[in-house]
């Protein structure tokens, strides 16, 4: 079982301000992920904050305009903050915001900080330029940007006592990390060509004659790139549907933070779906409407009571 600290306990002035930075760059810069914290309790959401600050400060160092070994040296000195944050050497009244909330985060929550060393891999990665030839080879690269940040969440939302299959939930929270990244993967696709970033396998693309990559508003000549993208989407279908059986064993806020997650993406690749060429003109997104729709069910619960159902058909 996990626990976290859930009682709100008295915080310095200079943390509140850090933890007022980090919230003030989540909902700039993070609508679907800022959707869901704002179900929190306090604490939680603060702690959220700080692990998606960190994790954007990462993220815009390998998006940047800086050269590849700028980039990588960027990289290892985030690193070397993140080891200090580790070892609790950073002080209340340090001047960087992001490491102070997130040295008081991990002062209160069992957050498994070397998932944020697996961030940092994974965006080397990018910087590096790979490519994947196999799903097998891209989930090592998901699971550094996205698994882990399952993981580092679950280490803030806790399970709750007495779940069932608890020990899990960390398998859980990575693999619903694998799904969001697919469909991240499918959604920015036309952007990541364009930036000279492919992620998806090249053994699909050659399967479904996309091999030449995606430079305009078309698919390739004589391609199946609609094949492609439903091939996909029943892989990250495969992969929503085992990740969501970490629901039932969150409370209900946690539970209802995820759920609100999740199921903006899961709609996200339900417009890919029905239109798969969409991807290729200009970014998929939902109105506000239905993010507020989808934030209001997860809080309901409705998605943890029909993935337990499932799973005591399962054992049936």
């Amino acid at each position: 079982m996990i626990r976290t600290v859930e009682s709100e306990q008295h915080v310095a002035p200079p943390v509140l301000a850090a933890y007022s930075y980090c919230e003030a760059v989540t909902g700039q810069q993070a609508r679907n992920f800022a959707y869901g914290i704002r179900l929190l309790p306090t604490p939680k959401r603060r702690a959220m904050s700080a692990l998606y600050a960190f994790s954007r400060r990462v993220d815009d160092i390998g998006d940047g305009a800086l050269a590849a070994d700028v980039k990588a040296s960027r990289l290892e000195e985030t690193r070397a903050l993140l080891a200090r944050i580790r070892d609790g050497e950073v002080a209340e009244d340090d001047t960087d915001p992001v490491a102070v909330a997130l040295t008081h985060a991990a002062r209160h929550f069992p957050i498994p900080l070397g998932g944020l060393d697996e961030l940092i891999d994974g965006v080397l990665m990018d910087v590096r330029g790979e490519t994947y030839e196999t799903w097998d080879d891209l989930k090592v690269y998901c699971r550094c940007v996205a698994g882990a940040i399952g993981r580092l969440s679950l280490g803030v939302f806790g399970t709750e006592p007495g779940a069932r299959g608890a020990e899990r939930a960390p398998e859980y929270a990575d693999t619903l990390g694998l799904a969001l990244q697919l469909t991240n993967i499918l959604r920015d696709v036309r952007e990541d060509a364009e930036g000279g970033r492919v992620y998806l396998p090249t053994d699909d693309l050659a399967k479904f004659g996309c091999s030449a990559g995606f430079h305009g508003p078309t698919p390739p000549e004589g391609s199946d790139f609609a094949g492609l993208v439903h091939f996909e989407v029943r892989r990250a279908r495969t992969l929503f549907a085992e990740g969501y059986r970490l629901l039932p064993m969150l409370d209900r806020r946690s539970g209802a933070c995820v759920a609100a997650m999740a199921g903006i993406y899961r709609r996200l690749l339900d417009r890919i779906e029905r239109q798969p060429e969409a991807v290729l003109r200009g970014r998929v997104s939902l109105p506000g409407r239905e993010k507020a729709y989808v934030a209001v069910r997860g809080l309901s619960g409705l998605d943890a009571r029909n993935v337990s159902r499932r799973t005591v058909r399962r054992r049936a």
